[in-house]
């Protein structure tokens, strides 16, 4: 069996982003605050992804040998804990860079508990 590359790695890093002049405030500080919650909340969307994967659903439609329409949604569902918040940072003059990491230790068990679950769900 092959091992997955997030295996062999010691630590998952993911970074998300966020833009300050798109957040729901009139107040500029405020727009600040809600775009670094909103770049770390896409970097946890980020390590979740790297630690359970990501669900797609994807339709085609042919007709005519030609393709009418192309679908595709992504869903991405976990729980993750233990992540090390390494930086907050202002990119450019618009936009916030949240990195988090998470060591492989915290992975296994977090995919553990996960596998855990489903099994419970089965029974």
């Amino acid at each position: 069996m092959i091992t997955p590359l997030v295996e062999k790695r010691e630590t998952l890093v993911a970074t998300g982003y966020a833009v300050v002049s798109i957040q729901n405030h009139k107040n500029p500080a405020q727009q600040r605050l809600l775009a670094i919650r909103a770049s770390k909340l896409d970097a946890y969307r980020s390590l979740t992804e790297q630690v359970y994967g990501q669900q797609l659903d994807a339709t085609t439609t042919v007709a005519d040998m030609t393709i009418m329409s192309d679908t595709f949604r992504a869903k991405v569902e976990g729980v993750v804990y233990g992540a090390v918040l390494v930086s907050i940072t202002p990119v450019g003059d618009d936009t916030y860079e949240t990195t988090l990491s998470l060591d492989q230790h915290v992975v296994r068990d977090l995919r553990t508990l996960y596998l855990g679950q489903l099994a419970a769900k089965r029974r």
